[in-house]
């Protein structure tokens, strides 16, 4: 096993976040993600890691 695989299996998800939102739009937003052949916790992790991207601090 490469060491980049390794690493990635010790970062294993180990929080949740909750939000509320309306039942219609979660079921159109789960169905829609099945419909793409995805999840909706992947698109939402994706969102996360895209936004944390776009608002980094320059260094």
């Amino acid at each position: 096993m490469s060491a980049e695989k390794k690493l990635k299996k010790k970062e294993r998800k180990d929080s949740q976040l909750i939000i509320r939102i309306k039942g219609k739009e979660r079921d159109q937003f789960v169905e829609l993600c099945d419909e793409l052949d995805t999840s909706a916790a992947r698109e939402v992790r994706r969102f996360i890691r895209d936004f944390l991207k776009q608002h980094a601090l320059s260094d």
